[in-house]
Order: structure tokens, then C-alpha cells, then sequence
């Protein structure tokens, strides 16, 4: 089990992947088939479902099917675990967002995150986005966590791949091998709406979950080691290494 920061967050908020029920749940997902089998049997693309979750408005059934278009809110102790197209998708407690329709309803363009937490993987194809009220990611094939906070702010982590990154009037690409990490300021830090933040409430185990469920492996799995968990976001130390949020390019 790889060590992890927590701000604000229990234990079980990031330890869901140690369930036995969990992982009974996305062993039978995996073993028959997972979404292409699914959609072939028209079958729910929900992996787990745990509490109270409203979908469009509506309370949301394990037998139901998540597209791209629809609402989801979690309540207190409640989490959702599902996959669209190439991208598997874990929504915290307390959350709300929107997953917006690409070219098909099997497709997400957009996952607009207002409030809470999610842990998403995306295996690679066309632009997508994730937006939150400080900042936006444009992803490509990457793994990523994304939490606003109660003050609005917004924490960001590229755990891998490659994200162009924006807040305010900065940019930054981020190019990740372990856990690169960002501030959405809601004010100005010293100029910058962008910042550098650390790795906090969120593991190397949940990433790997979630990309076992669309057939992709993280980096650190490629690598056959974990990283240096510092929120940089490369394998080893790399003294004198700036943080693309320390110097964002502005916006023009």
C-alpha cells in the first residue's frame, strides 16, 4: 500500500479499493467483459454502487445505465464506481458533476466537477476536458485526481500522462510519470492562479483499479516501481526540477 496524504479526508474515502466487495464487484466486471460486454448485453455500466447517489435528479439503481449527459450526485458515505467508453470514473461522497456528451453517449467530452471528488482513467482517443470552478485539464490518455475544496479552491494531479493545464489567465503543460500536482486558486497566490501543490488524498492503488477496468496499466505499473510521491511528478528526485506551475505561460 502506497503512503498517502490526507487533508480533510478519512482513511476509508481513499482505502476503498481494499473492500472485499469491491474487488469482488470489479473482478466480475473484468470477467465478463466489462463495458463492450456490457453494452452488448445491455447491461448497467456500473461497477459498484455504495449509499445515496442521484442520477439526473433521480436516485440511481445498480441495473441503471450511466451516459454521458447525465448528472450525478453523491450523499454523505455514498461513492459511485463506473466506466464510459475508455475512461473508468470513481465519484466520491458529497460530490456533484456533470459528465458531458462527446461524438456518442459512450463517449465523454467533459467532466465538469462543481463539488466533492473524483479519481478518473482514461485510456487514449479524442480531447476531453475536466473542469472545476478554478481551473480546467485538457486530457489526453492519463490518469488524474481532481477535488474542490470547500473554500472553492481546486487540487488537481496529474498522476500520468500529459494535461494542459489552465487557471485564470495561466497555463502549464504538465507531463507526468508519478503524481504531478496543482492549485486552481480563487484568488491570486503571489500573481498566479496556478500553483504547485503536493500528492494528498489519493493512491497509486486507486488509479490502478480503475485502469485495470479499461484494460490500461499507470505508469508506475509500466515502470515496475512506484515513483517519488512529492507532487513533481517524476519517478525519481530530480534536484533543481521546477514545477510547470512555478513558471505558467499566461494566457495570451
Amino acid at each position: 500500500m502506497t503512503r498517502h496524504t490526507l487533508q480533510g479526508m478519512s482513511d476509508n474515502e481513499v482505502l476503498w479499493t481494499q473492500r472485499r466487495a469491491t474487488l469482488k464487484a470489479a473482478a466480475g466486471w473484468v470477467a465478463m467483459g466489462g463495458l463492450p460486454a456490457a453494452m452488448a448485453q445491455q447491461r448497467s455500466n456500473v461497477v459498484e454502487l455504495v449509499g445515496d447517489v442521484l442520477l439526473n435528479g433521480q436516485r440511481l439503481s445498480p441495473q441503471q445505465v450511466i451516459q454521458s449527459g447525465d448528472e450525478i450526485i453523491t450523499g454523505p458515505a455514498s461513492r459511485l464506481l463506473f466506466v464510459i467508453g475508455n475512461a473508468a470514473f470513481h465519484v466520491r461522497q458529497n460530490s456533484r458533476l456533470a459528465v458531458e456528451r462527446g461524438s456518442t453517449l459512450n463517449t465523454v467530452s467533459l467532466l465538469r466537477l462543481l463539488t466533492g471528488a473524483v479519481v478518473s482513467a482514461f485510456g487514449r482517443g479524442s480531447a476531453r476536458t475536466i473542469s472545476t470552478p478554478t481551473l480546467t485539464a485538457g486530457i489526453r490518455g492519463t490518469g488524474v485526481y481532481t477535488e474542490v475544496m470547500a473554500d472553492r479552491r481546486s487540487y488537481f494531479c496529474n498522476c500520468y500522462g500529459t494535461v494542459d493545464m489552465a487557471a485564470g489567465g495561466d497555463r502549464a503543460l504538465s507531463v507526468s510519470s508519478y503524481h504531478q500536482s496543482f492549485w486552481g486558486e480563487v484568488e491570486p497566490k503571489e500573481g498566479r492562479f496556478l500553483t504547485p501543490a503536493g500528492a494528498i488524498n489519493h493512491t497509486d492503488e486507486e488509479l490502478e483499479f480503475l485502469a485495470r477496468l479499461i484494460g490500461e496499466r499507470t505508469a508506475w505499473q509500466i515502470a515496475g516501481r512506484p515513483g517519488v510521491k512529492d507532487g513533481m511528478g517524476y519517478m525519481d528526485e530530480r534536484p533543481g526540477q521546477v514545477h510547470p506551475a512555478a513558471t505558467p505561460t499566461p494566457a495570451r
